[in-house]
C-alpha cells in the first residue's frame, strides 16, 4: 500500500519497490461473522524487507541522521521537506523515497527502543512494512502511515512528539 506513487520521469527511477505478493483477506460482505477475526495477518521479514531496512538506514546514516536520536530523524525529515517543497515542482526529488526513508529510519528506531519488531502486516488496508508485538497483530505501528499523512499536510517538528509517545507506551522490557 502505498500513499504516493512514484513518477516515471525521475532520474533515480533505478530504486523500485519491492514486489510484495497480495494476500486474501477473508470477505466480510455486508455482515462479520461473529467468529471470524479481525486481527490482521503478522509475517515475519524476508531478505527483501530486511534489505529494505538496511539500504534505508544506509542512506540516512549518509545523510547525518542519527535513528537513535528521535531530534536528528526530525530535523533531517523537516530538512528534506523544506528542501523538497521549496523546490521547483519540476526539480523535486522522489517524494516516496523520502518518505520511505524516513518511515524505516522510524520503525528501526521504535523496533530499537520498544517491544515492537519489524514484521510484515497485512489487513484491510493492503500489505506494510510495520511493527507488531510478536506475532499477535494487537498492536500495529505503520511507519509510512505515520510519516505520509504528515509529509502530505507539510507538518514538520513531529516525531519526536509523536515517536517518543509510541516509545513512552511500549518501552522494552
Amino acid at each position: 500500500m502505498a500513499w504516493f506513487g512514484r513518477r516515471h520521469d525521475d532520474a533515480d527511477a533505478e530504486v523500485s519497490e519491492p514486489q510484495v505478493p497480495e494476500r486474501t483477506l477473508p470477505d466480510a460482505g455486508d455482515t462479520l461473522d461473529p467468529g471470524a477475526s479481525l486481527r490482521p495477518l503478522v509475517d515475519p521479514l524476508g531478505d527483501e524487507e530486511r534489505a529494505r531496512i538496511e539500504t534505508a538506514l544506509e542512506s540516512l546514516a549518509a545523510e547525518g541522521v542519527d535513528v537513535d536520536d528521535l531530534d536528528s530523524l526530525s530535523a533531517g525529515l523537516d530538512r528534506a521537506y523544506a528542501a523538497w517543497s521549496a523546490a521547483p515542482e519540476e526539480d523535486r526529488p522522489d517524494h516516496a523515497a523520502i518518505v520511505e526513508r524516513y518511515a524505516i529510519g522510524i520503525g528501526a528506531h521504535i523496533d530499537r527502543h520498544t517491544d515492537l519488531d519489524w514484521q510484515v502486516v497485512t489487513d484491510v488496508f493492503g500489505t506494510d512494512l510495520s511493527l507488531t508485538e510478536g506475532f499477535k497483530g494487537s498492536f500495529v505501528v505503520v511507519p509510512h502511515n505515520l510519516v505520509a499523512g504528515r509529509w502530505m499536510r507539510g507538518e514538520m517538528g513531529w516525531i519526536p512528539a509523536v515517536v517518543g509517545h509510541i516509545v513512552r507506551r511500549r518501552t522494552r522490557r
